[in-house]
């Protein structure tokens, strides 16, 4: 059985992060990633980030996915692709499933003496008639496929939901030949930044504020042909006789992210409701370590938030790591750690970001 000082389990902008640093100050470092490439979100992100010089301002996703597989590369970390850990067991075994691109699965335990759980989080659907049909989708899933696989998943597109992921895949989707049929919002307020939602604005795409999608409708092959909206009243209701119908073959759905918990919860990890930051969490302190004793968290099962936020968490996450092994000083682990949470106040800063520092204080307070 193959022995590591730390697996990191995720290949996003948290465990790339993450295995970066640790890998780079002398922890023997695992990473698994389900996927054929690592990378994450970063990789469907074509938009410019926001915020400072430090948090990659003005540089596009994919090309800070680029940088942080450099880091992993240079830092000597190993990586496993095509691997699922399938589960954490005692004296901090994992369960890994390996596939091969023809479909075969084996399987092999390994040891760690620290766990980094990055699962990252995953699209809420949205219940309504007919969401099951081919053609309904998550905005990610359609994020994905034009800006990874480069597919376009219809030709006209409703999006609901109007935060920053339901703005910027609407327009992602206008610059890949897709027409948007109108963006759906249940709120009486736009919920993204005012600069996604101006692009859009002046692509002349109608918002409908205070709607919902309540059917969608397949046509003779099967797939979404139509989709009906309708009013809400203040209770989130759609409010009978103001249903509307839009030509669209592709529903979008950008209702949000929860955190991806299962193999944390599978392992015992004490677990608490934040509705601001997705909902089911695992618990965990401002060392980003959870209940259990040599597990840690980074990204968004840790809080729903940005891929800046969970690059920093797994530096955050990396630091303490390194202290638990004795790889860096007491004294150097707090200034980094210092270094890191100041830059994350920055980021949680804000009308949308405060909310979720309040919520961040409260997790690491409550125990």
């Amino acid at each position: 059985m193959r022995e590591y000082d730390v697996a990191v389990i995720g290949g996003g902008p948290a465990g790339l992060a993450a295995a970066a640093v640790m890998a780079g100050n002398g922890a023997d470092t695992i990473l698994i990633d389900e996927n054929a490439r690592p990378g994450g979100q970063l990789f469907k992100q074509i938009h410019k980030f926001f915020g400072s010089r430090e948090h990659y301002a003005g540089v596009r996703g994919f090309d800070i996915g680029k940088k942080l597989l450099d880091e992993v590369a240079a830092s000597g970390a190993e990586i496993c692709l095509m691997s699922t850990a399938a589960g954490i067991f005692r004296d901090n075994r994992i369960l890994i499933v390996h596939r091969t691109p023809d479909g075969t699965e084996t399987a092999e335990t390994v040891k760690a003496g620290k766990i980094l759980i990055a699962t990252g989080g995953q699209e809420n659907a949205l219940h309504f008639e007919g969401w099951t049909i081919p053609g309904v989708m998550g905005a990610g899933c359609a994020q994905t496929m034009i800006n990874v696989n480069q597919v376009l998943p219809g030709q006209k597109v409703l999006m609901v939901g109007s935060g920053n992921v339901g703005l910027m895949v609407s327009y992602q989707l206008l610059q890949a030949g897709a027409s948007v049929v109108g963006l759906v919002e249940a709120a009486d307020h736009i919920g993204g930044y005012g600069v996604h939602a101006a692009k859009l604005s002046r692509a002349g795409i109608p918002f409908y504020l205070r709607h919902t999608v309540v059917k969608a409708e397949a046509g003779k092959d099967g797939s979404v042909c139509r989709a009906f909206i309708a009013e809400v009243d203040e209770r989130f209701r759609p409010v009978p006789g103001t249903e509307k119908c839009l030509d669209a073959d592709t529903i979008c759905i950008a209702a949000g992210l929860r955190p991806v918990t299962k193999l944390a919860a599978m392992a015992g990890a004490r677990m608490i409701f934040v509705p601001e930051m997705g909902g089911w969490m695992p618990w965990h302190d401002d060392t980003m370590k959870t209940s259990l004793p040599d597990v840690y968290i980074a990204g968004d099962i840790a809080g729903v938030e940005e891929a800046s936020t969970a690059m920093e968490e797994g530096r955050l996450a990396g630091w303490n790591i390194l202290r638990s092994l004795d790889r860096i000083g007491e004294e150097e682990a707090k200034k980094r750690s210092a270094e890191v949470r100041e830059r994350l106040r920055a980021l949680r800063y804000g009308s949308f970001g405060d909310r979720r520092y309040q919520a961040k204080k409260r997790i690491e307070e409550e125990m």
